[in-house]
């Protein structure tokens, strides 16, 4: 009935599959639990071997990245419902696989979403941008994901039918971190398949802190860049992402060429602001806007 994918990149997963293998076996219905690391270091396959290796569990000689391993899934999964998790989820409802089995039971879905939500004790300052932004901006309910259903798509934790996958692939030329999920919900929209939003989440594991995740960020941001690309520049994507929206009114307004000297002029005292753990969310959104006019500049010299 269900095959459980979890891809693993350096991360202790134990506590997430014996959750996940006691509630499957308390539903009572067929499941398999695959396990795919992405050439994690040797002391977390050494910490995972045991859990993990009673189930159906494959280590990579190389790392492929976010969006080739999901489609991998495919190769090893037994059942035609897929339930993606990511390696640091913690699971938070003793209902979690039942709620998805009973979606399945109603035979009408094609790709259904979780959520995803965080810790309400605020962490210490080295990890308040993770913290912070996953509150405000990942942490909604089902209905106000449901408004813009694929845009919201997180892959963290959705179930999609196999036959779906099969059809529609993760873009495999997205190899670094960050938007492979945004493209994916575009390319699922324009199948026609609409992504259908639950309140089943899971509870963010693992918060990096602030100067990892502005890593991160600006991968992610450097991303978007062939990503438009793929995508002929579609209208439909570019106003599915709010960051690719800021960018084309500065450019409509001719202002491109302003705010990168003004970026240039602040950026080291804003990176350090975030840094330390003293956010503001608009100080962000400047701060992610500059890091893409500032690369798409010099795409666009030496595409």
């Amino acid at each position: 009935m269900i095959t459980i994918c979890i891809p693993i990149y350096n991360f202790n997963v134990s506590p997430l599959i014996r959750e996940l293998s006691r509630q499957a076996k308390s539903v009572a219905v067929p499941y398999q639990i695959v396990i795919i690391d992405d050439y994690s270091f040797e002391e977390f396959k050494k910490n995972n071997k045991a859990v993990c290796e009673k189930e159906t569990y494959i280590q990579l000689d190389k790392n492929i990245g976010r969006a080739k391993i999901r489609n991998l899934f495919l190769t090893y999964s037994t059942f035609d419902n897929l339930l993606f998790l990511d390696c640091d989820s913690l699971i938070i409802s003793d209902n979690f696989i039942s709620t998805y089995i009973d979606i399945i039971k109603q035979e009408s879905y094609q790709v259904v979403c979780g959520g995803r939500v965080y810790a309400k004790n605020k962490p210490d300052r080295n990890k308040m941008l993770r913290w912070k932004y996953g509150i405000e901006k990942e942490s909604q309910p089902a209905n106000i994901r449901n408004r813009f259903s694929n845009k919201s798509l997180m892959t963290n934790n959705f179930m999609i039918r196999k036959k779906i996958l099969e059809q529609i692939h993760f873009d495999e030329r997205i190899t670094g971190y960050g938007h492979e999920d945004t493209l994916f919900g575009y390319q699922l929209k324009k199948a026609g398949i609409t992504v259908k939003h639950i309140n089943n989440s899971v509870l963010n594991g693992d918060i990096e802190d602030n100067k990892e995740y502005l890593i991160k960020t600006e991968n992610a941001v450097k991303n978007l860049i062939p990503i438009l690309s793929y995508v002929n520049n579609d209208t439909d994507f570019i106003n599915d992402v709010t960051l690719l929206r800021f960018y084309n009114k500065v450019v409509s307004t001719k202002l491109t060429t302003p705010f990168h000297i003004c970026f240039i002029c602040l950026k080291p005292i804003v990176k350090y602001l975030l840094s330390r753990g003293y956010i503001n969310l608009w100080m962000f959104d400047f701060y992610k806007l500059g890091i893409f006019i500032e690369n798409k500049r010099r795409f666009n010299k030496n595409p």
